[in-house]
């Protein structure tokens, strides 16, 4: 875009308040797509341009007309990416379709960038569309995707963190794969005994890793001790979802239009607890030194029998294989429990720009993107899995036959069978959040603080954080 064209960050927020009221007030006909050649825009991160190219050739297929670009943007962490599409988008530049996980889908509608979508889904004609996909997919993936009473994305895949074990090194110490009720005791025992030091005392096999950021890392030992990063507040709205679409669905019961995250209670005694956990561990060597990142190294670490366990959802069973581990080489297993056995996820799809140029296509591409068709064909999901679908009929045990593991219904289990599981905190400021969460944790992590006056530190920069984005939830 040329530079005469580029916007105002101010102007950008304008345009993009403007372009949301006057897509979902339009009630356009979901199918009607223009004969002129049109190219749409959809956001990457670098990855999906592989795994989504089926999708946008059936997209090709039914619209001759229509071009798809792949925007590729980059990054360690969800939080990271973001910050390069807010970049992109207020220098001028324009995309059609955004990716966001959990830890981006309320930062995005907050500024106004993503479009809500309730009335481009109530109008669809095709209603059976839409009784299909709900029906096939979890309420607590659709409720994660809204903000503020509307939804902003059809959830396409999640990932709940469940603990993979690595099934050679319990066997060489004696252990198996533990049952689903097994206890945070149960979990210390065998990382300990899992661990291998050599005669100087450094770890050469580690009983459990994981990685700083805001998914997995030491967020579900918050969430099984009884604690977060906020309180967990329900704002009002859905109703169009739930009655029209989970009618009679008790997994639906109480839901509302998405999380608030207000009341941060980060120095809570339960999350002291938690930290105070990791740390132990990483101070008797049966952790490594914890590092930011998307947690490749572990993923290396574990495929070369280094290590015993580690945080990770679905999307770990293919990379494994990718990685040279065979079927039953690795298994996995509900997170332990503590007080509670209640869950983390994550979940992730493609959002509606304000600022598109073609909001008919961008939404029919949005459309195939969760069809049977889209999940047949994606990538993401084919051959093998390398996230979890977030269409319950995709995550059967079929679904990882080819590489494992034994174990894999609890994935979606997770979900069906455990009602209290919910999405990590991700309010619209997440991503200075996140860097608050991950530099207290580094902190505690490294022995430069203690657990408690990190985590004293991480409340009171949180509560300050917090009382400066009065803007974001409609009653404060």
């Amino acid at each position: 875009m040329s530079a005469e064209k580029k916007m105002s960050r101010r102007d950008l927020l304008k345009l993009a308040g403007a372009g949301s009221a006057g897509l979902v007030m339009s009630g356009l006909p979901v199918k009607v797509i223009a004969q002129d050649k049109v190219k749409i825009k959809v956001q990457t991160a670098g990855l999906d341009d592989n795994t989504l190219q089926p999708v946008a050739d059936i997209m090709v297929a039914r619209h001759p007309n229509v071009e798809v670009e792949w925007v590729v943007l980059t990054g360690i962490d969800h939080e990271e990416v973001a910050a390069k599409i807010l970049a992109l988008v207020a220098a001028g530049e324009t995309i059609d379709v955004g990716y966001a996980a959990t830890e981006a889908t309320q930062l995005f509608a907050g500024q106004g960038l993503a479009a809500p979508l309730d009335d481009l889904i109530i109008n669809d004609p095709d209603q059976d569309f839409w009784t299909d996909f709900f029906s096939d997919v979890h309420p607590s993936l659709v409720e994660a995707m809204m903000y503020e009473g509307s939804l902003y994305e059809p959830p396409r895949d999640f990932n709940a963190a469940n603990m993979y074990l690595n099934t050679s090194v319990l066997a060489e110490n004696g252990f198996e794969v533990p049952p689903q009720d097994w206890t945070k005791d149960d979990f210390v025992e065998i990382a300990r005994g899992t661990t291998k030091k050599d005669d100087t005392g450094n770890t050469d096999v580690f009983g459990f890793a994981w990685t700083n950021r805001l998914w997995g890392s030491w967020m579900p030992w918050i969430f099984v001790a009884g604690g977060n990063l906020y309180t967990e507040e329900r704002a009002p709205g859905g109703e169009w979802c739930w009655d029209g679409y989970y009618n009679g669905d008790p997994a639906a019961d109480g839901r509302g239009g998405g999380f608030r995250w207000r009341e941060p209670i980060a120095n809570s005694s339960e999350v002291q607890e938690a930290l105070e956990l990791v740390v132990g561990l990483w101070e008797e060597g049966v952790t490594p030194d914890v590092e930011m990142g998307s947690g490749q190294t572990l993923t290396g670490f574990y495929a070369s029998g280094k290590l015993c366990m580690m945080p990770a959802g679905g999307f770990l069973a293919g990379r494994l294989g990718n990685e040279g581990m065979a079927k039953g080489d690795f298994d996995v297993q509900l997170w332990p429990a503590w007080r509670n056995q209640k869950h983390q996820f994550g979940t992730g799809g493609h959002w509606l720009a304000t600022v598109s140029t073609a909001p008919d296509e961008a939404w029919e591409f949005m459309k195939i993107e969760v069809s049977h068709e889209g999940f047949q064909s994606s990538e993401f999901f084919n051959p093998v899995i390398i996230t979890t679908p977030s269409r319950r009929s995709y995550s059967q045990k079929d679904a990882f036959e080819t590489t494992g593991p034994a174990n894999s219904d609890i994935f979606y289990g997770t979900l069906d069978d455990h009602p209290s599981t919910s999405p990590i905190p991700a309010p619209p400021w997440s991503n200075p959040m996140t860097t608050i969460f991950t530099t207290a944790t580094s902190n505690a992590m490294s022995g430069a603080m203690s657990p408690k006056d990190a985590l004293d530190q991480m409340q009171s920069e949180l509560e300050d954080l917090t009382a400066r984005q009065p803007q974001y939830y409609a009653d404060n």
